[in-house]
């Protein structure tokens, strides 16, 4: 009886953990893949159905159409973390800071949820901006476990209302960020590679810190690219007369 007690309780030990690595190996993805999100819609981005807050909407720029946000409540919810299982990655966006937001505002964001719980972890990408003196700096930000970097460097500062690419590289031992191609910071990150998850753009994932301005594109690519790869500014469209 003893003996069957014991060979029970193994079995379910078993069963637990042959269940826990199923569900961590369903989770994570093997082979992350290069992705473009254009934001020339609200009702998909990159193929994936979202979810809005407020009234986020299209307009047209110079590059194309975007998505605007109105830095108070606008939105956009996107069902897939696209760096999820990347070891190095390049992220890039193009975006508008407009005037008047608020001092922070977050306006991308990787978020890694539990694949056993469902519940967002504290293990995130950030893109985020903060206002000084009528102009803006870049804040990026990344963390896995205990290991996290903030880059924040306000004595470079730009103009609102204009179109910028801006770049943060992870090569497995570094990350640093990039306003167009000049160097805003870097340091040191032992970053591991992320669960699945959920996005966001205009908005930190629960909803706070709202960004004012738009959104034309983000590029993400499992590796780290040198300077002379990163995305280039579309070409501007010329309106038909």
């Amino acid at each position: 009886m003893k003996y069957l007690k014991k060979f029970s309780r193994i079995n379910i030990a078993a069963l637990f953990l042959l269940t826990a690595i199923a569900v961590a190996t369903a989770q994570a993805p093997a082979d992350p893949k290069e992705q473009t999100w254009r934001f020339d819609q609200t009702a998909a981005i990159g193929g994936h159905p979202t979810q809005t807050l407020g009234h986020p909407h299209v307009i047209d720029s110079p590059y194309g159409k975007a998505v605007e946000f109105n830095g108070i409540e606008d939105g956009l919810f996107i069902p897939v973390h696209p760096l999820a299982g990347a070891s190095t990655f390049t992220w890039e966006v193009i975006f508008r800071p407009d005037a008047d937001g608020a001092e922070a505002q977050r306006f991308f964001h990787l978020q890694e949820q539990d694949p056993a719980t469902g519940q967002d972890t504290k293990n995130r990408m950030l893109f985020e901006i903060r206002i000084v003196d009528g102009q803006w700096c870049l804040d990026s930000f990344a963390s896995s476990g205990t290991e996290n970097r903030t880059l924040l460097n306000c004595k470079a500062l730009h103009p609102l209302g204009q179109w910028y690419r801006v770049t943060a590289v992870y090569d497995g031992k570094e990350l640093r960020n990039y306003v167009g191609d000049e160097l805003e910071g870097s340091g040191p990150l032992a970053l591991k590679p992320q669960f699945p998850g959920h996005s966001s753009a205009g908005i930190r994932i629960n909803k706070v810190y709202p960004f004012k301005g738009a959104v034309l594109m983000a590029r993400m690519i499992p590796r780290a690219l040198p300077q002379d790869q990163f995305l280039k500014m579309p070409p501007i469209i010329t309106p038909v007369k």
